[in-house]
C-alpha cells in the first residue's frame, strides 16, 4: 500500500481525537496539557494499531487468500459504524452530546481517554496486518497524525463549534469506507 493511503488512514483514525479533544478545548486546558494529551494520544495511537497489526499478520498467515478482503470489510465496517453512531448522535438535538468536559488531570483519567480513542485503531490494525501494510511506518504516520490532531483541536477548540467535530467524524467514517472499498477492488 502507500503513503497516501496510510496517511489517509491515520488522518480517519485521528478525527475521534480531534473531535474529543475540540470538547476538551472548549473545557478549557492550560498549555503544558495540550502536550501531555497530545502525547500520550500519539503513544496510543502508536500502541493499538500495532497490537492490531501484529494480531492482523497472524490471522493473515492463517486466511491465507482471503486476508485483504478481510482487511478491507473491517476498513469498510468501522467507517459505516462511525457513520452510523453520528447519525444516531444527531438526533439528539443538543449540541455538544459528545463532549463531556473529562478530567486529564488525573493519569488514569488521561489513559482511558487515550484508549478510548484509540480503540478503533486497534481494529484497523487487525486489518491492516492482514493486509501486510509496512509495520514501522504505518504505525509511527498513526502516531505522529493522531497527535498533531489532538493538538489541533486542544488549541482551536475554543474557537470551534460542536458540529465542526460532528462533521469531522463524519468524514473520516466516508474515508475509511473508501479506502476498503479500493482495497476490495484491488
Amino acid at each position: 500500500m502507500n503513503l497516501i493511503t496510510i496517511i489517509a488512514i491515520a488522518f480517519a483514525l485521528g478525527i475521534d481525537a480531534f473531535s474529543l479533544s475540540i470538547g476538551i478545548g472548549l473545557c478549557g486546558i492550560k498549555r503544558g496539557q495540550i502536550y501531555l494529551v497530545s502525547g500520550v494520544v500519539a503513544i496510543f495511537h502508536v500502541i493499538m494499531p500495532l497490537t492490531g497489526l501484529f494480531l492482523g499478520q497472524i490471522l493473515g498467515k492463517i486466511i491465507g487468500p482471503i486476508a485483504s478482503s478481510f482487511g478491507a470489510i473491517v476498513l469498510i465496517f468501522i467507517g459505516a459504524h462511525t457513520i452510523w453512531k453520528k447519525i444516531k448522535e444527531s438526533r439528539d438535538p443538543s449540541c455538544g452530546s459528545g463532549f463531556d468536559c473529562i478530567s486529564i488531570s488525573h493519569p488514569l483519567s488521561l489513559i482511558l481517554m487515550a484508549i478510548s480513542v484509540s480503540l478503533d485503531a486497534l481494529t484497523v490494525g487487525l486489518g491492516l496486518g492482514a493486509l501486510n501494510f509496512d509495520l514501522t511506518l504505518t504505525v509511527i504516520i498513526m502516531g505522529i497524525v493522531a497527535g498533531l490532531m489532538t493538538f489541533g483541536g486542544l488549541v482551536f477548540g475554543k474557537r470551534l463549534s460542536c458540529t465542526v467535530g460532528e462533521k469531522a467524524e463524519m468524514l473520516s467514517g466516508l474515508i475509511l469506507i473508501a479506502i476498503g472499498i479500493k482495497l476490495l477492488f484491488m
